[in-house]
């Protein structure tokens, strides 16, 4: 773990043990100085200018270009912009042109809501017979037919942490004529990912958890490159355009990825998440699994022996579940409350998930039985049954 662990890089408050960086990562400390330089001697002094001598425009292939290598994807195959949500409308709008003589679009009841309301939204507007359905998560593999225009998974499943094997549902809905899409963002930073290998349509994610580029972090998408040129966006905005500025008034999709591309790009974030992604330079992904493994390990071993109210929710099986650890407490919002104003940093997931997210880069085993300590005074002495505790917050 030692070749991991680099916690002097990020911004960690002092007495805070966080277990909460699958839903939003620490800042790294190099991000302030280079925000600030960003509008101080960029937006300050070159003002439009920047859009050029800055490289503003390249920002998303570029970062992109970060991404990619994190997620096994092939150069030139992944570009930032826009919302996670925006991705999934825009992947998932392409990918049922792919296959325009069926109507099916398949997900399953563990996938993140926004993901399944784009997909809603997306039948509502073609109308026409398409149709979402959805199945458990273990019943997926079975619900793949000839009749599944896509097959649209979250790999790593946002309560549970419960991972699709994706080589094999790629392979199943290719057999079965099926484009397939995946939402990695609980993957990205957190396992092993090889879009390139797993030979999958699009893939799409987030980069405010894991990679650590801050609240509302642009998402990523990617298109498998032999297709992507004959993909039509829906979503055809202005700099996905092949010559922006040409101004012509009818839209002619860019070249390969870049017409991905929509609005105009996100430039203090974009910079905030360039800098963050230069921690994963020399990362190997092989081994902050096996790091992160470890802490899942230690945390459910000392748990289960010493916390007998809390329920494990995850995969025992640590193959099939990603960087996350969840358990079931009836009040689990109040616990995870009281929990936090101690100094351990989780969060909660409805109606009963206790959520707790392994990142190696900046936590240690010290760490994890510090936190397994307070967890356990929290529950074990019932300090959660406090009406100040149950007040649900707007996040929870």
């Amino acid at each position: 773990m030692a070749d991991i662990l680099r916690k002097e890089s990020f911004v960690l408050p002092e007495g805070v043990i966080y277990l909460d960086g699958n839903s939003l990562g620490p800042m790294p400390k190099a991000v302030a100085a280079r925000v600030q330089g960003m509008l101080t001697d960029e937006w300050g002094e070159m003002l439009i200018r920047g859009w050029n001598a800055a490289g503003w425009m390249d920002q998303p292939s570029r970062v992109g270009q970060q991404v990619a290598r994190i997620v096994g994807a092939e150069a030139g195959s992944v570009v930032m912009g826009d919302t996670l949500s925006l991705k999934v409308f825009q992947a998932l709008a392409a990918a049922v042109k792919m296959v325009p003589d069926r109507r099916v679009i398949l997900s399953d009841t563990g996938n993140f809501p926004s993901d399944l309301y784009m997909a809603e939204g997306l039948v509502g507007l073609l109308e026409q017979g398409y149709e979402l359905r959805t199945v458990a998560p273990e019943e997926v593999l079975d619900a793949i037919d000839e009749s599944i225009a896509v097959v649209m998974l979250t790999q790593v499943d946002y309560r549970t942490g419960r991972m699709h094997d994706m080589n094999e549902l790629t392979k199943a809905a290719h057999a079965k004529g099926a484009v397939m899409l995946w939402d990695l963002a609980h993957s990205a930073g957190a396992v092993e990912v090889d879009l390139a290998g797993s030979n999958c349509e699009f893939a799409i994610g987030c980069t405010y958890k894991y990679l650590n580029g801050g609240p509302g972090a642009p998402a990523f998408i990617y298109v498998r490159p032999d297709l992507v040129d004959t993909i039509q966006p829906a979503l055809s905005g202005w700099l996905g355009h092949r010559q922006p500025f040409a101004f012509d008034l009818n839209y002619k999709a860019g070249e390969g990825i870049e017409r991905m591309r929509v609005g105009t790009p996100p430039v203090i974030q974009l910079t905030a998440l360039e800098v963050a992604m230069d921690l994963w330079a020399d990362v190997d992904m092989a081994q902050l699994r096996a790091a992160s493994v470890e802490l899942q390990e230690q945390f459910i071993a000392e748990i289960e022996r010493d916390v007998p109210a809390l329920t494990l929710a995850s995969p025992r099986d640590s193959s099939v579940r990603g960087s996350q650890v969840s358990f079931r407490f009836h009040e689990g919002y109040a616990a995870m409350q009281a929990v936090i104003e101690r100094g351990v940093i989780g969060d909660f997931r409805a109606p009963d998930i206790m959520r707790f997210g392994f990142t190696p880069l900046y936590l240690d085993s010290g760490d994890i039985s510090a936190a397994v300590a307070i967890i356990a005074d929290v529950m074990n002495n019932n300090l959660w049954d406090q009406d100040k505790y149950k007040v649900r917050s707007k996040v929870t």
